[in-house]
């Protein structure tokens, strides 16, 4: 594997493709910026689905940030056996918690009849890449354990060195392959981003705060409402 073209050149082909397609699709096409739920076609194994996966992963990415930017402070925190033991059970936790709601995303999109006809092969290939994201993270916690502290000591300093432009990819050369793969289908996702539905997550809803309140009728009499028009 070439550390160098991994490591060191995909994460800033990835950003920049992010940055410039991201922008690029607000200024031209700013509507898009939708995450088309089909909450409307079914909404209870919807439920079981979007719940779980969003209170996973936004709990998991959370926790990558706070090593990334407090690296010191958790190799603190884990210096005491019983501390880095839960740590470790509830990062394993939360990355299942993400892959069940994601299968269930999963599941629903091709069981359900309506779901499945408004899922385009985009989202096929955005799930696949999650999957294969969270299934990795997963494997890291289990085979490859105390990931918050070597992550801490090693991927830290690495995505440090690639913010100071200054990549050095020695810090990953002695991990494992289950982790370069995480890391990899991690840039690849940040690289298709900006051409697929996450781009939602760019933007806070912030009319819902103000906007006059939506009424849905759900049964209504189509021929006495014809009839007042």
């Amino acid at each position: 594997m070439n550390d160098f073209f991994w490591f060191a050149v995909l994460p800033y082909v990835s950003v920049v493709l992010f940055l410039l397609v991201t922008i690029r699709r607000y200024q031209t096409s700013k509507f898009s910026y939708s995450s088309l739920s089909s909450q409307f076609l079914e909404n209870q194994q919807h439920f079981w689905g979007t719940v779980p996966f969003h209170y996973g992963i936004i709990s998991v990415l959370g926790a990558h940030f706070v090593a990334i930017v407090m690296p010191r402070s958790v190799l603190w925190w884990n210096a005491a056996p019983l501390r880095l033991f839960m740590l470790e059970v509830t990062g394993l936790g939360l990355a299942i918690l993400t892959l069940v709601g994601l299968i269930n995303i999963c599941l629903r999109r091709l069981a359900n009849s309506k779901a499945r006809r408004v899922t385009s092969w985009g989202d096929w290939f955005i799930y696949g890449g999650l999957l294969v994201q969270v299934v990795t993270g997963v494997g890291i916690a289990v085979f490859h354990g105390w990931g918050s502290s070597w992550f801490a000591a090693s991927m830290s300093p690495w995505i440090w060195s690639l913010a100071k432009l200054s990549p050095d990819v020695s810090y990953l050369a002695t991990m494992p392959l289950l982790v370069k793969l995480h890391i990899i289908n991690a840039f690849l996702i940040i690289a298709v981003f900006p051409f697929t539905r996450l781009v939602h997550i760019l933007v806070a809803p912030n009319p819902y705060f103000w906007r006059k309140t939506q009424v849905v009728l759900w049964n209504w009499d189509r021929t006495r409402i014809r009839g007042t028009d």
